[in-house]
């Protein structure tokens, strides 16, 4: 049940387009104050949940709750919500003033306080000096400045954003995160993001909720996604992993003919290990320069290498699909494409996961 730290609260939320469910019993709360990220792939859901909080579409089925009270049968403008789009909608023929101001103009502000919030949101964005600039000419990513200090002058309880920064380039967008995360601190209010970038994600969410066929797979803190994922759906969609397909009978895992040591237990019997490329270590064929711990050890052949400055990747080829290990420049072995190797991990340093996603198919190694 909510309490006074949760703002919004989606209870059972389903929208059904004919026969395609597009969102299914999703379940919800919204602390206050919070960065909350959907996250996911294209049709997964994330989208369709921030438009039926917006009031752009209607649910099928279930309530939201704003500040506890019904939010579904208000029209979208009568939810006093802030929307930031991926496509900035700005008015060409305003000037970047009028442009903000037009909110507090629709809500019949008094011209002082429309000059006093206006002028205050254009300097969040650190836009003061642009007031009467036209759109067209402005930068991409000025524009969206533009738009996300004309969804936050009239200070909305919850800022909803869709994707804002996906048309910009990768170093104005790395930049801009660091600007929503500053503007997030500095007003102290309820921020939800949709993106498909999983980094961008990390960066900026006190917590993230992975999307997937219509569902929240986990809701969590970036670490809790990436060192504890509940699913093998998120553990691969969340940064980089290997993941071994298997069994698990009496404690013991196989796959592909190998029993490995794992640690933790599952309900079903097929699983799979999935480890984090940082927990990977590589050695040469004889296996001299592995930690003890690392009682997993399988040979492979170094298919690919790239340099990363601060380390190295490497893509290993094994008996049991392609490992994908990370070694800091300085503790990298002279190793080179071509070279038999051997990697090994330490079972505790591998989450063991219910393997959901193959319980119609043959078991594999991955």
């Amino acid at each position: 049940m909510a309490d006074d730290s949760t703002i919004l609260s989606l209870q059972g939320l389903t929208k059904r387009y004919g026969d395609a469910t597009a969102l299914e019993h999703v379940d919800l709360d919204v602390q206050r104050g919070e960065f909350l990220t959907f996250l996911g792939p294209s049709g997964s859901g994330k989208t369709t949940t921030l438009n039926l909080i917006a009031g752009f579409i209607e649910a099928s089925e279930g309530s939201m709750l704003l500040d506890g009270a019904p939010l579904e049968k208000l029209q979208a403008h009568e939810r006093n919500l802030g929307v930031v789009f991926q496509h900035y909608a700005l008015f060409p023929h305003m000037t970047v003033r009028a442009n903000v101001e037009f909110p507090l103009k629709q809500r019949k502000m008094s011209k002082p306080e429309r000059v006093s919030a206006t002028d205050a949101a254009m300097e969040m964005v650190r836009l003061g000096s642009y007031a009467e600039r036209f759109p067209r000419q402005l930068s991409g990513g000025q524009q969206q400045r533009v738009a996300l200090a004309r969804a936050l002058v009239y200070r909305p309880p919850i800022l909803l954003m869709d994707e804002p920064l996906g048309a910009l380039d990768k170093k104005l967008r790395e930049w801009l995160q660091l600007e929503l995360r500053r503007i997030h601190r500095e007003l102290g209010s309820t921020f939800i993001y949709v993106t498909h970038d999983q980094e961008e994600a990390l960066v900026l969410s006190d917590r993230i909720a992975v999307f997937n066929e219509g569902r929240i797979e986990q809701i969590g803190t970036a670490h809790e996604l990436y060192d504890a994922p509940e699913t093998l759906f998120v553990g691969r969609f969340i940064g980089e992993a290997t993941v071994i397909q298997g069994t698990l009978a009496q404690g013991r895992f196989s796959a592909g003919g190998r029993e490995l040591q794992v640690a933790g237990s599952i309900a079903s019997q097929r699983g799979a290990v999935l480890i984090r490329p940082e927990n990977l270590h590589i050695s040469d064929a004889a296996g001299t320069s592995l930690p003890e711990r690392a009682v997993n050890r399988i040979e492979g052949t170094i298919e690919d290498m790239v340099y990363l400055g601060p380390e190295r990747k490497y893509n290993v080829t094994t008996e049991l699909g392609v490992a994908i290990v990370r070694v800091p420049e300085r503790e990298a072995a002279a190793a080179r494409i071509g070279d038999r190797v051997l990697v090994g991990w330490a079972p505790e340093d591998a989450v063991l996961l219910d393997d959901a996603e193959s319980q119609d198919e043959p078991v594999r190694a991955i």
